[in-house]
């Protein structure tokens, strides 16, 4: 079995050294990763100029460009390497709710997943660099697992690591996304020339952690395991728009 490994923290990122490391246990690893930390780039990809690949000495393989772009490079680029399945991670810091929509890291599974591959991205909710042991022990437990029995479709998963010891994993739950209250903040500051600059600040607080969610089993103690879908068709909204636009829609008919 072949596997690809992305990020969005940089090839240079602890985290995706781990996950290297732990499935070349079970299979034969390519890393294609971007340069520097691309996080929050989402599912961007960089058309205003060409982009680089190169081989490091630990025979990582980096990119001038986003987790995106790393996808393609790394499928067609690098052509004699065809991947089974995608991993991207471990990301430094979770990735729940509508985060998702944000994360480099999602969005590296995502591109593998549209383009027919299966995927699942790794996430450690925990930013002091305390516990990428409990991250290495529930990659190793999950791709134990998941190569046993390995997906014959393409799937998109979205895994979560709690931050805790690697004993005192709960277990691990499938979860439904939760959500944010989304008020971004903004820090305005002054460059050195003393022109007003500003940052975008942090995420708004959790408004959905109720039972069943990504950020309540995972503050639980529990690995989380959301399947994500890609299709964003207001489904249950369709008759109601289909009734406001008939009006139109019957000054378009021949003869009317």
């Amino acid at each position: 079995m072949n596997i690809l490994i992305c990020n969005d923290d940089g090839y240079l990122a602890q985290g995706i050294s781990i996950l290297a490391r732990v499935a070349g246990e079970f299979a034969n690893v390519r890393v294609v990763a971007p340069e520097r930390d691309r996080s929050g780039v989402s599912n961007s990809l960089t058309l205003d100029r060409p982009l680089r690949i190169r081989e490091a000495e630990n025979g990582f393989y980096y990119v001038s460009g986003t987790p995106t772009d790393c996808i393609h490079l790394g499928l067609h680029a690098l052509p004699e390497f065809k991947p089974d399945l995608v991993l991207s991670g471990i990301n430094h810091g979770a990735n729940m709710g509508d985060d998702t929509l944000y994360s480099g890291t999602v969005a590296a599974a995502t591109e593998a997943f549209l383009l027919g591959i299966p995927a699942v991205a790794f996430s450690l909710n925990d930013y002091s660099g305390r516990y990428w042991d409990t991250a290495e022990r529930a990659a190793w437990l999950m791709l134990s697992h998941l190569l046993q029995e390995p997906p014959r479709q393409p799937i998109l998963w979205n895994v979560n690591i709690p931050a805790v010891a690697p004993e005192d994993i709960q277990g691990c739950k499938i979860t439904r996304l939760g959500r944010r209250h989304h008020v971004q903040s903004i820090v305005p500051a002054r460059n050195p020339r003393g022109e007003e600059v500003y940052w975008i600040g942090p995420a708004g607080d959790v408004s959905d952690r109720e039972e069943g969610t990504d950020f309540a089993e995972c503050e639980a103690g529990f690995i989380t395991v959301t399947p994500l879908q890609i299709d964003l068709t207001g489904f249950e909204q369709m008759a109601q728009v289909a009734g406001f636009w008939r009006p139109l829609s019957e000054k378009f008919r021949p003869n009317h």
